[in-house]
């Protein structure tokens, strides 16, 4: 395939790519945002497609035109070799956000999963709708996509200890800032006491919440539903915000507001927790998923269940809570070598049999 030319008019693709968002919004329960991130992650593939031979930039007719000249062998094979080269271009290449350039290095390996998962979601409903022929591998667990996709550098999940998360979510309580100081106490309560996604907790209604039976009413990815209960301490922190007098008496708006009284955004929660992570000695990068994941680790050195965890935390399957299972079992060696009286026990002479 020929290097693509990014200063070519727009691809021939994006009218597809518009049906395509108009059918997630309509036909699949996802969210605003799910549905954005799907579209924004094929941005970089229309970029490619711009300017070079490739008939999958084509219009319906030539698609087709294409695959009776070629038959299937050739079309697997120009899947094939379309990611390859779409790969190598997003990990080497500029990365580009809403069409700026944003900087001198190429998208990360988690960035082009991201988008390869996007792109086979997008490309299942051309050949769904007709517009292209099927093949292996854009068929569901494609071994062929696992071995043309970039393997991930395993991280373990960025966390704080307890005593520092204690510290971090009772910082409002010695905040002069009175107006916000009670709506903050319980944002933090939430993000830390409950483990939530920093969308989840932006998205939060006052109905969402009941403080009789002790459950926030959360809606996750993929605008799954589940129950999430709540400890004393956020219960209290909620109690008290939402009977402050700089509660709107609104019962079903925003559960969090900024001073305009609108829905308190993902931004503004994050500079929240940088800002008092800051005041609390802590690191600067401490980030809302930060608490997400110091909530499920802590959870799994104080003994809970690994399943138990997933559905806290809304995971679909157990593989993304897994990872948490090896920094519990880190910690678990951490203690030991600190605290057991034999762990650096030296080791005993040998001695001669007689």
């Amino acid at each position: 395939m020929e290097t693509p030319n990014t200063d070519q008019p727009r691809s021939e693709a994006q009218p597809l790519i518009a049906e395509y968002e108009r059918t997630l919004r309509t036909t699949r329960a996802l969210s605003d945002a799910t549905v954005r991130n799907y579209v924004a992650d094929l941005a970089p593939f229309q970029q490619y497609l711009d300017g070079q031979s490739c008939p999958l930039g084509s219009d319906a007719k030539e698609l087709r035109d294409f695959v009776r000249r070629n038959g299937e062998t050739n079309v697997s094979r120009e899947y094939r070799s379309l990611v390859r080269d779409y790969v190598a271009w997003l990990l080497e290449r500029r990365a580009v956000e809403s069409g700026r350039a944003a900087g001198n290095r190429g998208h990360s390996r988690a960035s082009v999963h991201r988008m390869l998962a996007s792109l086979r979601s997008f490309m299942r409903y051309l050949i769904e709708r007709g517009f292209l022929p099927d093949a292996p591998l854009w068929r569901p667990r494609s071994t062929l996509m696992g071995r043309l996709t970039p393997k991930l550098e395993r991280r373990l999940p960025d966390l704080v200890s307890v005593a520092e998360a204690t510290r971090l979510v009772e910082a409002p309580s010695r905040s002069d800032d009175g107006e916000n100081r009670l709506r903050d106490a319980a944002l933090l309560e939430l993000l830390y006491g409950c483990g939530l996604r920093v969308s989840e907790a932006a998205n939060l209604d006052r109905e969402n919440v009941s403080l009789e039976e002790r459950t926030v009413r959360v809606w996750g990815k993929g605008a799954k539903e589940r129950q999430t209960p709540l400890g004393a301490k956020a219960k209290n922190a909620l109690k008290a915000y939402l009977n402050s007098e700089n509660t709107p008496d609104d019962k079903r708006g925003p559960l969090f507001r900024n001073a305009r009284g609108e829905r308190l955004g993902a931004r503004s929660i994050q500079r929240i927790v940088r800002n008092y992570a800051k005041r609390s000695g802590l690191r600067e990068d401490v980030h809302p998923h930060t608490l997400r994941h110091s909530y499920a680790t802590h959870l799994l050195n104080g003994g809970a269940d690994l399943r138990i965890v997933q559905e806290l935390l809304g995971h679909s399957t157990p593989s993304a809570t897994q990872v948490y299972t090896h920094v519990s079992q880190q910690e678990a060696r951490r203690v030991y070598l600190a605290a057991h009286p034999l762990a650096h026990a030296p080791a005993p002479e040998h001695q001669d049999s007689e």
